[in-house]
């Protein structure tokens, strides 16, 4: 029996990210049981090997690592100590919670499992739904470095991972992370723009300056999106906006301002409460049009 027959694995929440992730485990020979709020989504990975749970208590039965990809704090709190969870792991058992949420709540969750005699690392990713389908996902890791690791392993198939810090760490860093994403998204679509009202092709701009210091994975493939009016989400603006307003709530637990963050917040608050949360977050560029009042900015979305 190989060692990774003997790691037996739970995963949680198999929408957009999980799915693609829970496969590339599957793939790689471990053994993993899955569970989503939506069991159609989980029930399409039994085409790869994966055995289907009717409840997050019973996907974790025995589970040696559990995987959860859900979509905020809320969410998992409550499959983890709400759906019984927490009390349905064995001790040493080892949480990695790959969702984005606050780094508060991530060290509640640590210390709550804890007390149960369980390991929590926070392990939020970045490189979104092509990254996940891929293995390429940037990893940051928070909690106890020995721990992460024991699991090069397992992290191995999905993508590059760093220990980050202690417990939140890796949630912080993932904060930080999507300012980075968000302002670039709205550069980007602002550059756009201007070049379209100077009468530049916003394609032949997008060729022209990769490879030059403006070159990124946002103008690679979110400048893509906006160029080819392809909004159908990878990552949903919705998030996004959770994401920001979570770095809002930590800029000012550490008096820190951040102005270029409060301004894209800003444009991203108003986008999604005028009905845009599930496209994809480079849609930003409608926002930017409509309030520029410039033709394209009710084009189709689809």
């Amino acid at each position: 029996m190989t060692a990774r027959a003997t790691r037996q694995i739970a995963f949680l929440g198999t929408g957009l990210m999980g799915a693609p992730m829970a496969k590339r485990l599957l793939a790689a020979g471990f053994p993993v049981t899955v569970w989503n709020r939506d069991l159609r989504k989980a029930e399409i990975l039994a085409a790869f090997g994966g055995a289907v749970a009717q409840s997050p208590a019973e996907a974790v039965n025995g589970a040696d690592i559990v995987f959860t990809m859900l979509s905020d704090g809320a969410a998992v709190t409550d499959v983890l100590f709400a759906q019984g969870v927490a009390d349905a792991l064995k001790q040493g058992a080892v949480v990695v919670d790959t969702s984005s949420i606050a780094p508060p709540i991530a060290r509640e969750h640590a210390s709550k499992l804890a007390d149960r005699g369980v390991v929590h690392i926070d392990a939020p990713v970045s490189g979104g739904v092509v990254g996940a389908d891929a293995g390429t996902l940037a990893i940051m890791a928070g909690g106890d470095a020995d721990i992460v690791a024991e699991l090069a392993e397992v992290f191995a198939p999905l993508g590059r991972v760093t220990h980050v810090g202690g417990s939140g760490a890796g949630q912080i860093c993932k904060l930080a992370n999507q300012q980075i994403v968000a302002i670039t998204i709205g550069a980007v679509a602002e550059a756009m723009m201007l070049v379209e009202a100077g009468g530049a092709s916003r394609e032949k701009f997008r060729e022209a300056i990769r490879g030059g210091f403006a070159e990124s994975r946002i103008l690679d493939l979110h400048g893509q999106r906006m160029v080819d009016r392809n909004f159908k989400p990878g990552g949903l603006s919705r998030l996004q906006l959770k994401d920001l307003n979570a770095v809002a709530a930590m800029a000012e637990v550490f008096k820190l301002e951040l102005p270029l963050t409060a301004d894209i917040r800003q444009a991203f608050e108003t986008f999604v409460a005028e009905g845009n949360g599930e496209l994809d977050h480079s849609a930003l560029l409608l926002h930017l049009e409509k309030i520029n009042h410039r033709k394209g900015a009710t084009d189709d979305r689809d």
